[in-house]
């Protein structure tokens, strides 16, 4: 089991190549967070705020993002999204 960061409010925050696999993060505030080649797999991001986070290269495979905003975020060339629940509840293959 990851860290338990659920709520928290990094805001800005730069958490590049952080490793945050199984995190929970159920509700954080990571708008505009710089999450640049982080570890992200099998993390519980539902209900997070990432719009205008930079998942640029973030590795999001088995990730929770269950209505997770990620409007203007960037998920360019993402690692992986593979087993990712997307925001409308699907899960990515």
């Amino acid at each position: 089991m990851g860290a338990d960061l659920s709520g928290a409010n990094p805001t800005g925050a730069d958490l590049s190549g952080a490793n945050l696999s199984l995190a929970n993060l159920s509700g954080a505030n990571l708008s505009d967070a710089k999450l640049f080649e982080a570890k992200l797999g099998g993390a519980r991001l539902n209900n997070a705020d990432l719009s205008e986070a930079n998942l640029f290269q973030a590795s999001l495979m088995g990730a929770d993002l269950s209505d997770a905003d990620l409007s203007k975020a960037d998920l360019g060339e993402a690692r992986s999204l593979k087993g990712a629940t997307l925001p409308d509840g699907t899960k990515h293959d």
